[in-house]
């Protein structure tokens, strides 16, 4: 029986971790203590070896309706709404920044800041039901957690415009077309599809993956010149660490390699 006070359920499979958001009585609206315990995860993924892949996803049928605006609008959320966002700030750049794969699983509804906290895992899986709205200006507020410099990024300046002006709910596959939605699998398939994509990811060299991630995530703010720079930079770990030498091995005995992360003798295999 699940423990209701939990609020961040953790579940660890092999090298996948998923993070369950537990509030379901709100559609999994996010308050203050859940962002810590959201921002207390992401960070021991980061600083620890063994999770190689991560699921985010909401109890019971919803992925996350937002910000629990009772939540916000206590004493911190009115009277010092600077150091509140701040601090949520810090858990979206951890959830950009962390050097292993995301991935959102999304049923239900995924709104306001909901929403933004699935865009900003690197692939989302959603079910056809789900709907997503940028719900800020319906509440008067503007949009945040990172939802501005994302959208955009994603799907253009006028449609950007469209969803956080208008605050338009979008199906599954309107998101999907534009661009939103990595892909749409059916209710009773969506936790096997994550779970093979997850499962591919942590059974993947972490070296690699982390600095691909870095890499596309800089360079969509970068000139050539810096990119190349980067990507010089990124090679160069990459050639450091032993999984490239496995991966060589691997293909020389035509066998699937076992990537470990671990740092090896460098230079070329």
């Amino acid at each position: 029986m699940t423990d209701r006070s939990e609020i961040l359920r953790h579940s660890r499979t092999g090298g996948v971790l998923t993070l369950t958001l537990n509030r379901p009585a709100l559609k999994n609206a996010i308050n203050t203590r859940l962002w810590d315990e959201l921002g207390e995860a992401l960070h021991a993924v980061a600083r620890g070896t063994e999770v190689r892949a991560v699921v985010v996803t909401g109890a019971d049928g919803n992925f996350c309706s937002g910000a629990d605006i009772s939540d916000a609008a206590g004493a911190e959320g009115f009277s010092d709404p600077s150091r509140m966002i701040r601090a949520i700030n810090d858990v979206i750049q951890q959830l950009h920044d962390l050097p292993v794969p995301t991935i959102a699983k999304v049923r239900g509804v995924a709104a306001g800041a909901g929403w933004n906290i699935a865009l900003g895992c690197d692939l989302v899986v959603a079910t056809p039901q789900a709907r997503f709205c940028q719900i800020f200006t319906r509440r008067a507020l503007s949009p945040d957690c990172g939802g501005s410099w994302l959208l955009p990024k994603l799907v253009g300046l006028q449609q950007a415009k469209r969803l956080t002006l208008l605050a338009d709910t979008i199906r599954a596959e309107e998101a999907h077309s534009l661009g939103l939605v990595t892909w749409v699998q059916p209710e009773e398939s969506i936790d096997s599809f994550v779970g093979d994509i997850a499962a591919r990811l942590a059974a993947g060299p972490p070296l690699a993956l982390a600095q691909t991630k870095a890499l596309v995530n800089n360079g969509a703010d970068r000139t050539l010149r810096d990119a190349l720079a980067d990507e010089l930079r990124a090679q160069t770990i990459n050639l450091s660490g032993a999984d490239v030498i496995e991966a060589f091995a691997a293909f020389a005995e035509k066998r699937d390699p076992v990537f470990t992360g671990a740092w090896g003798t460098g230079g070329r295999p």
